[in-house]
């Protein structure tokens, strides 16, 4: 390889979907672009290959049949594959992987952390565990990023202090001038949606048992859209059926425009139990829409409780009750312009341009 010449790996356990583009496509293709107008050299390692968007003028390497890691380790033996550094997305971290990458590769090796944790912290077990990768294969990464505070915190506490020194934060950030900003904002009767991965850690359930604790009035009216799909979306229909809220909640499915349509509404949902740094809370902030939202993982490094949104108590339905009512009737409303955080913090540019730094 030419003497200071860059050449880098990318690989990403994430699979190319082209019904769910979301913030980390976009990142992904704003990536390859920045360093190909740069003149360097990316090879992206995903579970399997694509051409919609921009992947179709991305260098993806894969093999369905194979983990990247395998598949990977079997394309550093070939030496025309010499990279200069290697970036880890969405792989479990200081795993034996990393050791064998570093005895094949002179590379420089960053392991990004997107992982949010349990409400209730991993057991035991895997916390001896975590701890032992640690002590055994952390000297193998050479930079460890996290999408927020809590994830850098969560890193440390999992693998072992000794890491403090090469840890970094790099937040999660998103293309603002794709959406829409709300002009202005009901203060009573307000409008909700959700916008998320149906699963149980994501806490709609919760959400629901909220609203069936308000005043009959406030059901007869309250509406909430509902856009995601996954595999506890029977479950979460059920429990609406049983509570007989069909006239509060819409389920509407996985929606490609989502980005147009956050404006529409006043306020987001996210009753998450778990989140290492959201995107869809800076989407809706970037439309003017505040978000209500838990104490978890990185939401507070967002929401400013009463300023630009609602925190509450992962998993206390009452207390979103009283805060749902308290919005609906007015009572409580956010007045501020919620863009203008996302704009000077979290875009795709400033988080694009950070990894560009690490890099030099």
């Amino acid at each position: 390889m030419e003497l200071n010449k860059k050449k880098i790996a990318v690989l990403c356990n994430y699979e190319l979907l082209p019904d769910r583009v979301g913030g980390m496509d976009y990142f992904f293709w704003q990536f390859d672009q920045k360093y190909k107008s740069m003149n360097i050299e990316v090879d992206w390692f995903f579970p399997n290959n694509a051409i919609h968007g921009h992947y179709k003028s991305m260098t993806i390497k894969c093999v369905p049949d194979k983990s990247i890691e395998s598949f990977f380790l079997e394309q550093l033996e070939q030496k025309e594959n010499e990279y200069t550094h290697i970036i880890t997305h969405f792989l479990e971290l200081c795993t034996p992987f990393f050791y064998k990458v570093k005895h094949l590769s002179k590379a420089k090796i960053i392991a990004v952390d997107h992982n949010p944790r349990p409400l209730e912290g991993y057991p035991v077990d895997k916390r001896i565990k975590k701890r032992i990768k640690g002590l055994l294969f952390s000297r193998y990464i050479d930079l460890f990023i996290g999408v927020s505070e809590y994830t850098v915190k969560e890193i440390l506490k999992d693998f072992g202090k000794q890491m403090q020194s090469k840890t970094q934060v790099i937040y999660n950030g998103i293309n603002t001038l794709e959406i829409e900003a709300r002009i202005t904002r009901s203060i009573v009767k307000p409008t909700f949606l959700v916008a998320s991965h149906l699963r149980f850690s994501k806490g709609i359930q919760d959400l629901i048992k909220a609203v069936a604790l308000l005043p009959i009035a406030i059901k007869n009216d309250l509406k909430i859209d509902v856009f995601g799909d996954g595999p506890y979306k029977l479950q979460l229909v059920s429990l609406v059926n049983e509570l007989k809220l069909e006239n509060c909640f819409d389920f509407k499915g996985s929606s490609a425009e989502l980005k147009s349509l956050y404006c529409k509404y006043d306020y987001m949902l996210q009753p998450t139990y778990m989140e290492c740094f959201s995107l869809s809370i800076l989407e809706s902030l970037a439309a003017n829409v505040p978000v209500i939202t838990t104490n978890v993982g990185g939401n507070e490094e967002a929401i400013t409780n009463n300023e630009n949104g609602y925190i509450f108590e992962a998993g206390n339905s009452k207390q979103l009750s009283d805060l749902l009512q308290e919005v609906y009737l007015g009572s409580k409303k956010i007045k501020a312009y919620t863009r203008k955080l996302v704009e000077e913090r979290f875009t795709i540019d400033k988080m694009v341009n950070e990894y560009v730094q690490i890099l030099n």
